[in-house]
């Protein structure tokens, strides 16, 4: 199977690269990589050439533009790289009769739940914030592009997600607790925010089940089992780092953002093709942990 994934070089898309390097599916030539040399959201018209060019027989869309403060103060930008570069791509494969499976977020939902319950795949939609919107109007754009078409797409959310390369949340916060420990201060985290981490390997294996089963159609929550607040998260993050500093449990509130995230960003797992779910958030934080603490110190050795 030629398997192409766009955002190659970002932290799902790596972690997706790594994974099917292994894949017996893929074969000796292994996936194709899209970097944003090769698939640029700025100017996605191009993409039936490179459609054309590397002949995939299903394609990952991992590429997005993820900074949501950034999509929250562009707006207009955060539609043309989230969604119609989204629907560019959807249609290219749709046309070609190509599976696409499209890699979106918890925040197409409002997070404005009370109840406990976690967002299911066939809820719908209600995005309160650009970031949101702009993933919810891909998703809607390549339903749309696909509606008639030979190949299968589908949708598959995630949530919190981290690994390398780049800061994600544990990095974060083992840089903010050091340099609250060296201040004398507690670190504070907020509080008043819920999630399920999700560990982009792990994310990565459950793509390749769904590949290796012909089960890419639909919509998939792949997301770390489990439910954390950031401030469980954060104190998860330093115990395994062996960083002893006080947590200062806050409200999201106490930092103005352009963006505001959802409260409640808990997705409710879909079932793989094995019936075995992702391992729980806390296991996979105790394998990263020490990728952490390795690439922590590298960078306090520069």
């Amino acid at each position: 199977m030629r398997v192409a994934v766009t955002g190659a070089s970002g932290r799902l898309g790596s972690a997706l690269i790594a994974a099917l390097a292994d894949a017996p599916f893929t074969g000796p030539a292994g996936p194709i990589t899209w970097t944003r040399a090769d698939f640029d959201l700025d100017q996605p018209s191009e993409v039936g050439r490179l459609v054309d060019r590397d002949r995939p027989e299903v394609v990952v869309h991992c590429a997005a533009w993820t900074d949501v403060d950034g999509c929250a103060r562009e707006p207009e930008l955060a539609i043309r790289r989230n969604a119609i570069a989204t629907g560019e791509l959807a249609v290219a494969c749709a046309e070609r009769g190509l599976d696409l499976l499209i890699v979106s977020t918890n925040e197409v939902f409002d997070g404005a739940r009370t109840d406990g319950r976690p967002y299911a795949p066939d809820e719908p939609v209600s995005p309160s914030n650009p970031y949101g919107a702009s993933k919810a109007a891909g998703e809607a754009i390549a339903a749309d592009a696909f509606r008639d078409a030979r190949g299968s797409l589908g949708i598959a959310r995630t949530a919190w997600l981290y690994g390398p390369p780049g800061r994600d949340f544990p990095r974060k916060i083992a840089e903010a607790a050091t340099t609250a420990s060296a201040a004398g201060e507690p670190l504070r985290v907020v509080g008043d925010e819920w999630g399920t981490p999700s560990y982009a390997a792990d994310v990565a294996e459950a793509i390749i089940e769904l590949l290796a089963e012909d089960a890419v159609a639909g919509t998939h929550h792949l997301v770390g089992a489990g439910v954390a607040s950031r401030a469980d998260w954060a104190r998860d993050t330093l115990a395994r780092l062996g960083i002893a500093v006080p947590v200062e449990e806050v409200p999201g509130s106490t930092w103005q953002r352009a963006s505001v995230p959802p409260a409640w960003a808990v997705l409710a797992p879909t079932p793989l093709p094995s019936g075995e779910p992702i391992r729980p958030w806390a296991q996979a934080m105790a394998h990263y942990a020490p990728i952490l603490r390795r690439a922590l110190a590298t960078a306090d050795a520069r």
